[in-house]
């Protein structure tokens, strides 16, 4: 990890187009300014773990899912997979 120290108003840059601005420190508490293009996401690591979690619950299926999901492939004499709209109509008829 690298360690700078900046007093107020001073700046870092990470690469070319990102600013990382110390814009106040008051006591243990320091406001920081950052100017970065929009295609940077930039967020609190507390709300960034908060995302990954959630993204990661999202992908994840849910038990109903894969239970409905086994009983659609479980093999069988195919009368409950039949898909809903089919043509059932007998003879070939299409009135």
């Amino acid at each position: 990890m690298l360690v700078l120290t900046r007093r107020s108003g001073e700046s870092l840059m990470i690469g070319d187009d990102v600013v990382v601005t110390v814009l106040d420190v008051r006591g243990d508490v320091v406001r920081i300014g950052i100017r970065a293009p929009r295609s940077v996401p930039v967020h609190r690591e507390e709300i960034f773990r908060e995302l990954q979690a959630a993204n990661r619950e999202a992908a994840s299926p849910s038990e109903d899912a894969l239970m409905a999901l086994r009983r659609m492939l479980r093999p069988g004499d195919g009368s409950d997979n039949q898909p809903s709209g089919s043509d059932t109509r007998p003879n070939g008829s299409d009135a």
